[in-house]
């Protein structure tokens, strides 16, 4: 797949111009969106999403294209379970409704610069390194078993692995303690102080960069094209922050997804370590040659799973605290 470096350029435009053409309308209205416009502006970024699908088949081809949508729908599943840690900031820094559109919208925005380094910096390890894919596979599937073992956890709901950073920028900048409407820095005493919504765009970002740890390898694990795996990226997220508030209450209902998203990380993992072991170069195993036991998992059985594993996580989910909730009625 050849990507020229004016695509790359162009891609990277409209994305910047969405998101500041979004900004500016936030930054002007700052308001809790509605049930209906978040539900309108989901079905738009996904719509967009599906169609870019034909864009890729129709210039690489349907491999690629069928990489990306796999690619897709494991980012976007995998971005839900970003939503509760968005919650938990939100509440730890007592976030007023108005202004958490704005905050989730710069967040994103700092997350998808990161990421997009993350993917560079990632391509470049792998195309020089073949045995990294031993260590994508083995860490996804490290983190499905942690992912299962926080699911039946008590203490989940404390869980911000931000937090640390956040104290630190707080140690190392002035910070105020109140909100001043949307304004992320102010004059108090002659001096320049910054307020906690600057803390909390920088901890909703590094949270989703750290949650890119798991989601990047992945599809890393259904395509070995850079290009794919950031669109991939960048469609999942931008449509993420309108997710958060459409979804609402609903994420407290899907208790057993991140049982879901274990078993895809897991399969994922599965994958690029088959994958590792047809390109082997390791001389500790097989003596440096390629291991073909085990036929490569294929892009097509790929999404199959995915999207079967997220169906009946999610009616699973629904099911159990729908009896739940009526035995406490």
């Amino acid at each position: 797949m050849q990507v020229e470096l004016w695509v790359w350029a162009v891609t990277i435009g409209v994305l910047s111009a969405i998101l500041i053409a979004d900004f500016v309308y936030q930054f002007k209205k700052p308001h809790e969106p509605t049930f209906r416009e978040s539900a309108i502006q989901v079905s738009i970024y996904i719509t967009l999403a599906l169609l870019f699908t034909f864009v890729i088949g129709g210039v690489w081809g349907g491999q690629y294209a069928a990489e990306y949508i796999a690619g897709w729908v494991t980012e976007y599943s995998l971005s839900v379970d970003n939503i509760f840690v968005f919650l938990i900031i939100f509440t730890q820094f007592a976030v007023p409704k108005r202004l958490r559109s704005q905050v989730l919208l710069i967040g994103i925005a700092i997350a998808l610069v990161l990421r997009l380094i993350f993917i560079v910096l990632g391509a470049a390890f792998i195309e020089r390194f073949s045995w990294a894919f031993y260590v994508f596979g083995a860490f996804l599937i490290f983190t499905a078993i942690k992912l299962v073992i926080e699911t039946f956890h008590e203490g989940e709901e404390d869980r911000n692995e931000a937090g640390g950073m956040t104290k630190l920028i707080s140690k190392l900048i002035p910070t105020t303690t109140e909100y001043h409407d949307n304004r992320y820095r102010i004059k108090q005493h002659g001096k320049w102080v910054y307020t906690p919504l600057l803390l909390v765009m920088l901890s909703i970002g590094f949270t989703d960069l750290l949650f890119a740890l798991d989601s990047i390898p992945a599809v890393y694990g259904l395509t070995n094209e850079p290009y794919i795996v950031f669109v991939a990226n960048a469609f999942a997220l931008l449509g993420l922050r309108q997710l958060y508030f459409l979804l609402g209450g609903l994420m407290e209902r899907l208790k057993y997804l991140s049982i879901g998203l274990s078993i895809i990380l897991a399969w994922i993992g599965v994958k690029l370590v088959v994958h590792a072991l047809h390109k082997n170069e390791l001389p500790f195993i097989n003596g440096g040659q390629h291991v073909e036991v085990i036929p490569e998992i294929s892009t097509e059985l790929s999404l199959a799973v995915i999207i079967i594993t997220l169906v009946i996580t999610t009616i699973w989910s629904l099911a159990v605290t729908g009896r739940e909730a009526k035995k406490k009625a």
